[in-house]
């Protein structure tokens, strides 16, 4: 009789079939379900996930993506989850590792995501303050750090303020605890807020530079289309509403007690 699984892998697709034949086709998942949560897509990723091995939930319209890894969510029963974006390589012969990171410090853990050429990726970010978003987009401002914003976390275990959506994993019930994915974000910033909800409660955010998973990232809006920027805008707005101690300066920032626990832990080489 074949052991439980300890840990369901989960994906959201909207019109995913490419990057699923890519990526999943032959992926070792051993000791894993893998959950497919389809937004209404258009293609074939329906089809194309349930013959590489997924599990499907296909629901009838796009809910987006936080709505859709909740779906997944509430319907996991296993100890430990990792939501895993459709373009991703997962290497299953880490997640011990992760799973070990996470137990230890009670933590959310992330993978170093690498592009397919081995380049690392910044999927571990600093506080997400307004300038130093605009000075990673380009645009300096006064007082703006993106040192702060892209720490490194190559080769060590590092704390970090929050981890990109693409792979993000802890214990199932580390992912209820700070209420899953907020539905109020659509598409973009809702990884911010994960990782900030986290902080909030308690809950550090690590990523393990260690761990490697390849990931091929097609940013939407670095090409000049209105669809993806309007959700962008839109995600910014909600979240620095929720979150204007953001805008200001850091001094100001510092003196809230959940920003004080990033800066007590996100130093140098910090982590495990």
């Amino acid at each position: 009789m074949d052991a439980e699984p300890l840990w369901t892998l989960v994906t959201v697709t909207y019109n995913s079939a490419p990057e699923l034949r890519r990526w999943w086709d032959g992926l070792p998942r051993d000791g894993c379900r893998w959950v497919v949560v389809d937004n209404a897509s258009t293609d074939d990723s329906v089809a194309t996930a349930r013959s590489l091995g997924a599990e499907v939930i296909a629901l009838d319209r796009n809910v987006g993506f936080s709505a859709a890894n909740n779906v997944a969510l509430a319907a996991a029963t296993t100890e430990w989850v990792a939501f895993v974006n459709p373009d991703i390589a997962v290497d299953v012969t880490t997640l011990p590792r992760l799973a070990a990171l996470a137990a230890e410090h009670g933590a959310i853990v992330a993978p170093q995501l690498v592009d397919p050429d081995g380049s690392i990726q910044a999927n571990g970010r600093g506080l997400p303050f307004l300038a130093d978003k605009l000075a990673h987009r380009g645009v300096r401002l006064p007082g703006s750090d993106v040192a702060q914003y892209l720490p490194d976390t190559a080769g060590r275990a590092t704390y970090v303020a929050w981890v990109m959506g693409a792979a993000v994993c802890a214990r199932r019930e580390t992912f209820l605890r700070i209420g899953g994915w907020d539905e109020r974000y659509f598409l973009y910033y809702e990884d911010h807020e994960l990782g900030l909800a986290a902080w909030e409660r308690g809950v550090p955010v690590l990523v393990d530079g260690t761990v490697s998973w390849t990931h091929e990232w097609k940013r939407a809006t670095t090409r000049w289309e209105w669809a993806p920027w309007k959700r962008e805008i839109r995600g910014a707005m909600t979240f620095f509403r929720r979150h204007p101690v953001l805008l200001g300066p850091r001094a100001r920032a510092a003196r809230q007690p959940w920003v004080a626990r990033i800066g007590a832990t996100a130093t140098p080489g910090g982590g495990a």
